[in-house]
């Protein structure tokens, strides 16, 4: 058996925070998400009938609303009196809520949060218009704004988050991506909207450069936590709870971390296996992958890596100023790696 890579070893700061729910983490900004949700209500209005449906259909589908809670959270932490935020808050969720019609129409998924895809009720072509339709109103908002500065952050953010979209794609059933190859995905498909939400509060807030850039970085590591446990949950959550189906990303052909961590560390069988369910797609090969992945301890080194990241994120923000926005915004570093959803 090939010898296992070391894991990274997990920080103490694990055991430093009080563990909390997002509920109470968003305690401090709960009257800022509920002017959100007003801008997202407001901003929703089409008078296209098709247009509204499918998009109130997925914005009220629940969801952490991570994104736009650190935009509140950093502007808050910076000491922001004014309400530009909620209006940018808006805008990230809106860019997000595009990508994930998007992505579930290239994925044909059928499951998201627990209840049917957009693309499954309205079918793809309403999907992939829609997400045009949140996209372009998310440029009017930003627009609107005013601010040359938020402007060019959303706007390479969005970029970028194209682009990895398309790596993904190109990474799908190819069983040779290596680990610099999936982490280069991660940060363009998901860290780079939370990249930009922290540094659009840092800017809201009148932050220096240094804070500004610290508040990205901040961000950028969130991110990439938050995105290596979905990778650890995919083959050990409940889908009750993760309101997806188990083995989604096997079954699309994804090499993600646990799955490229079998390939270098397992033994030459279970590599072979997960080799070729991802180059197969499907799901007739989980049970064995599963095993493979449990056998390897390839969720245990996923999971230090995730952890690794959120200690990343918390080192990035020492030098911001003690608050309750700070407490929450170090609080959200460990809800990203402890949940089960």
């Amino acid at each position: 058996m090939t010898a296992h890579l070391p894991a990274p070893k997990i920080p103490r700061f694990t055991q430093q925070l009080p563990n909390v729910t997002l509920e109470q983490l968003y305690t401090l900004i709960g009257p800022d998400m509920k002017a959100v949700d007003m801008v997202i209500r407001d901003r929703l209005h089409s008078d296209v009938v098709l247009v509204r449906q499918v998009a109130e259909y997925i914005i009220s589908g629940g969801g952490k609303r991570m994104r736009p809670a650190l935009v509140l959270l950093a502007a808050g932490a910076m000491g922001y009196q004014g309400s530009r935020h909620h209006e940018m808050a808006a805008v990230v969720e809106f860019i997000h809520t595009a990508t994930l019609l998007h992505d579930d129409v290239v994925d044909e998924s059928a499951l998201r949060r627990g209840r049917d895809t957009a693309n499954a009720m309205f079918g793809n072509a309403a999907s992939v218009l829609v997400g045009d339709f949140l996209y372009s109103r998310a440029f009017q908002m930003m627009v609107a704004v005013d601010d040359m500065r938020v402007m060019r952050v959303l706007s390479d953010a969005t970029n970028i988050i194209a682009e990895g979209e398309v790596l993904q794609l190109m990474n799908c059933h190819d069983a040779d991506v290596d680990e610099a190859r999936y982490m280069q995905v991660i940060h363009y498909k998901t860290a780079k909207l939370f990249e930009a939400a922290a540094q659009l509060g840092g800017i809201l807030g009148g932050a220096d450069v240094e804070l500004e850039q610290a508040l990205a970085r901040y961000g950028m590591h969130l991110g990439t936590a938050f995105q290596l446990v979905d990778d650890v949950l995919d083959y050990s959550g409940k889908e009750a709870a993760t309101g997806k189906h188990l083995g989604d990303d096997l079954a699309e052909g994804k090499p993600t971390l646990p799955l490229i961590h079998v390939m270098q560390c397992g033994t030459p069988e279970q590599a072979a296996c997960v080799r070729r369910a991802i180059e197969e797609g499907g799901r007739d090969d989980f049970p064995a992958v599963l095993e493979a992945i449990h056998a390897s301890g390839a969720l245990d080194y996923a999971r230090a890596r995730a952890v690794k990241e959120a200690e990343l994120a918390r080192v990035a923000i020492n030098a911001l100023g003690d608050s309750n926005y700070k407490k929450a915004l170090l609080q959200l570093t460990l809800f990203a790696v402890e949940r089960n959803h």
